[in-house]
């Protein structure tokens, strides 16, 4: 793709955020597109975003389950940023109005302590470079009709990002074992879906890793303070206005997100 159609494809993108409508399939639209077509599509919804005044506060994996892969139908991970807005507290009523078709799932949340920035970085690295781990929901969401995404159009889409909401409790990483952590989700009290921090890549920690030897290489290293979301633990369900959700992971605590029923204004 092209300068002009790479930008093209980006304003079908941030048209869908401002309109709450959904577009085509970008894969449909632009049967060439690449991969790396799509991160570079990304890069420009970041750009927009930051002109504006919304700053990178960190970065997630996305897709780094089997049971999302199959949910999705891709066969490798991704990955987005994560921007200031996107950032809810926990227990304060989200207006859902702000999504277009939005889905939650549980994630382990890193908070760097120090700087990471591969290629060459180790588990060892990624170990010393956390400063804490805390619960985390991550809403999910798709600008792209229906759901309809290959990799390249969650890609585009910034990993398909939506919003994040962090646990209070902080937990120092050499204190429980990721790999370990059993979650259960509740959708307004009844058991939505179970998993485990196994899930995710063998290991959460072989996620972080991931991202940092695979952005790093394209000059971004992922900072002191920043918030890096490794992957689901279950798979994505759907949310609507006034529902409640809650991630317990054993050993961190749990996590609360609750929805308005607020509109799109």
């Amino acid at each position: 793709m092209d300068a002009s159609t790479l930008q093209e494809a980006a304003a079908a993108l941030l048209s869908a955020y401002e309109t709450g409508k959904p577009i085509a399939p970008l894969i449909e639209t632009y049967p060439a597109a690449t991969l790396e077509d799509a991160y570079r599509i990304q890069q420009r919804l970041v750009r927009h975003w930051a002109e504006r005044g919304d700053e990178v506060r960190g970065h997630k994996v996305g897709l780094a389950s089997a049971a999302m892969q199959r949910q999705m139908g891709v066969d490798q991970p991704d990955y987005g940023h994560l921007t200031a807005s996107m950032f809810h507290l926990e227990h304060q009523p989200i207006p859902i109005g702000g999504f277009l078709q939005p889905r939650i799932e549980p994630e382990i949340a890193f908070v760097l302590g120090s700087r990471l920035r591969g290629p060459g970085i180790t588990v060892a690295d990624a170990l010393r470079a956390v400063d804490f781990v805390v619960p985390a929901l991550e809403i999910v969401d798709s600008r792209i009709q229906d759901w309809k995404i290959s990799i390249v159009d969650t890609i585009a889409d910034n990993a398909s990002s939506g919003g994040v909401v962090l646990g209070s409790r902080p937990t120092a990483i050499g204190d429980i074992d990721l790999r370990l952590v059993g979650c259960v989700l509740h959708q307004n009290g009844e058991i939505a879906a179970t998993g485990a921090g196994g899930a995710v890549l063998g290991s959460p920690v072989n996620a972080l890793v991931w991202l940092a030897n695979t952005v790093g290489p394209l000059g971004v290293a992922l900072e002191p303070g920043h918030v890096v979301l490794p992957g689901s633990m279950t798979r994505a369900i759907p949310v609507s206005p006034g529902d409640t959700v809650v991630a317990t992971m054993a050993g961190l605590g749990s996590v609360t997100a609750k929805f308005s029923g607020e509109e799109r204004p």
